[in-house]
Formats: structure tokens, sequence, C-alpha cells
């Protein structure tokens, strides 16, 4: 991606940095969505209301935004700092399973706004029950759970790659940092990453030899026995697409599973580790780059860590099969 000019002040994981004017014209416009109309993050209305209101965010925003979404650079990240999150006055951390925004909040509607810059925002119905803005928060009971809930080390993955239709982009706002600041989202990027591996594991990971189920948060139990084999990558071979999850996808033949191997090292390799502070805005483009989590201890005394999370498909009429009257919500599950 181009070097972005605006805001160029540098924190630990942002690329660049809202200036506070910006930030305070982001935190009116999306004030404006809290109030004065349908206020369920959920409802079409609101989402047409977040649609219009991001041709009003900061010109420095939707030029950074726009220019990762026509390429996303080397890394297939892109952090932005300095968007306004009122730490004074968020509500204590959520710690219930399942949990998400379904009412408007300034964090809700600067991550809806964005989602629609990069294209449309995107849910699964077995997935946080087809919410939009979901919470990524440690849950009491759920410390070992490897998925958005636990607070062990979190492997490599893409989201929902089983699923014919997986989002383009996942965007994450960071609204509370962990206690001991030692949390941090790792990334690795496809486009760094596949040098490394040797041109036959390459070859093979072209190859319709995984098998890639749903991961543990969609609470779907067994692998399902009809899956069909797929590549994990797919596309130009010098720039590809991936779909893959560690913890998930199986390699169905000895060499595939080397390949898999190699690939994994090749990502511990390549790997960044953002360690997100309030107010970090993260872009990752699902389809040239994995990400996970590092290890972290949570007090549940409502001062945890907390993300919130939406999805983005670039092209909402893909799968329309799968959504019931036309909305944002994958009803259907990981086959046509």
């Amino acid at each position: 991606m181009p070097e972005t000019t605006p805001g160029t002040t540098r924190t630990t994981a942002a690329d660049w940095e809202l200036d506070p004017a910006d930030a305070d014209a982001c935190e009116r416009l999306a004030r404006t969505l809290c109030t004065g109309g349908p206020v369920q993050v959920d409802s079409p209305e609101w989402v047409a209301r977040a649609r219009d209101a991001w041709e009003a965010l900061p010109l420095p925003l939707r030029r950074g935004v726009r220019r990762f979404r026509r390429h996303s650079g080397p890394h297939g990240t892109l952090v932005i700092g300095g968007l306004p999150v009122d730490q004074a006055a968020l509500p204590p951390t959520p710690a219930v399973p399942g949990s998400v925004q379904r009412r408007a909040a300034v964090p809700a509607a600067l991550l809806t706004m964005v989602a629609c810059g990069l294209g449309e925002p995107l849910a699964y119905l077995a997935e946080k029950s087809g919410a939009l803005v979901q919470d990524v928060v440690p849950v009491p009971g759920q410390e070992t759970f490897h998925g958005n809930a636990g607070s062990v080390p979190l492997s490599f993955h893409t989201e929902n790659g089983f699923h014919p239709h997986p989002p383009d982009y996942v965007v994450f706002l960071c609204l509370r940092a962990d206690h001991d600041r030692v949390a941090g989202m790792r990334v690795a990027g496809l486009r760094q990453a596949l040098p490394l591996v040797t041109a036959a594991g390459r070859q093979v990971l072209f190859a319709p030899e995984f098998v890639t189920t749903p991961p543990p948060s969609f609470g779907l139990g067994a692998a399902d026995p009809d899956a069909e084999p797929r590549p994990v990558l797919s596309g130009a071979a010098d720039d590809p697409d991936i779909r893959m999850a560690q913890l998930v996808t199986t390699p169905l033949t000895p060499r595939a599973g080397a390949a898999l191997a190699e690939f994994g090292r090749a990502c511990e390799a390549t790997a960044r580790t953002l360690r997100l502070t309030p107010g970090d805005l993260v872009i990752l483009d699902n389809r040239v780059t994995v990400h996970g989590r590092t290890a972290f201890q949570p007090r549940y005394d409502g001062a945890d860590r907390w993300l919130q999370r939406t999805y983005v498909t670039t092209d909402l009429r893909r799968s329309r099969d799968h959504r019931p009257q036309d909305g944002h919500v994958l009803a259907t599950g990981g086959r046509p």
C-alpha cells in the first residue's frame, strides 16, 4: 500500500494516526447515528444511514481506506490509530458468551461506516447469532477456548474459510487493552510468507487436498462428513488468495501435510504482533492475511481487553442465495 501522508504520528501498532480534529469529526458523525432515527445496529435502515454517513467522514480516513481497498500491500493489514473511544463512557467489558452490540454506540457506528467504505457488512447466523457488530472479549470458564472468547494463544487462520462466502475483510476496533498490555494480534501476510515456501510446496497448496471445517465459534459440532476437499491457495499464482485455519484445516495427503507445515513456518517467520491501544482500528484483508492472538491473563473485573469486530464483503450479491430477504446475515451453513 502506498505510504499515507496525513496523520504521521506513530504508535506501537498504528500505520498512521488521525489528527485530533479529524477524530473529533468522526465522533460527531458517529453520534448522529446513535440518535434521530433507527438505532438498532442490525436493522437495514441503520446500515443504510451508516452507508450514507461514510461519505462525510474526514478525507484522510476515507482516502486511507480506499487505497487499502485497491491494494492491501505486503502485510495485508492497515492499522489506523486515534479513533474516538471515550474510555470514561464505556460500560464494563462484557463477560458472557456470545456478546454482541445490538444498539448503536460510537464504536459500532465507526466500525459500520468503515465497513460500508470497504463494501457491505456481513454476518453469519451460526456465529454470534448473526450480529453485525460482535464483541471479542475473554469469557470466564472459556480461557482455553480456541476462539474469540478465549485467552490462550490463538493459531493462524483466515475467517470462515470453510464457507462458500467468507468475508473479504475483517475490521476490529480496540475499545480496551488488556490489563498487562501483553495481548497481541498476530498477523502474517501471504505476500511476505509465500516467497519462503518452496515451489513444490506452493504447488501442493494449490491442490484440492485439504478440508476446512467450521471453527469452534460456530458451535456446529463434528466435522461435516460431506465437506469437499479444497485448495488452501487459489487464484493468481503470483498473488493468490488463501483459505485456511491451522486448527480446522486438515491435509488429506502426506504431501499436503508437509506443505501446510511449511507454510505455517513461513507465517511464523514473517508474522507481526500488534499490541493495540484504545482507538486503534485494524483492517485485515482476509483474502491474503492470516491472523491469531498471543496469550493474556484476564481479570474479569469489567476492565478486560475489549475489541469489537465486523465482517465485510466487497460483493454482497454473490451470497444472495444464503441471505433471506436480501439482508446482511448469511443464514445457511457451509454448503450452498
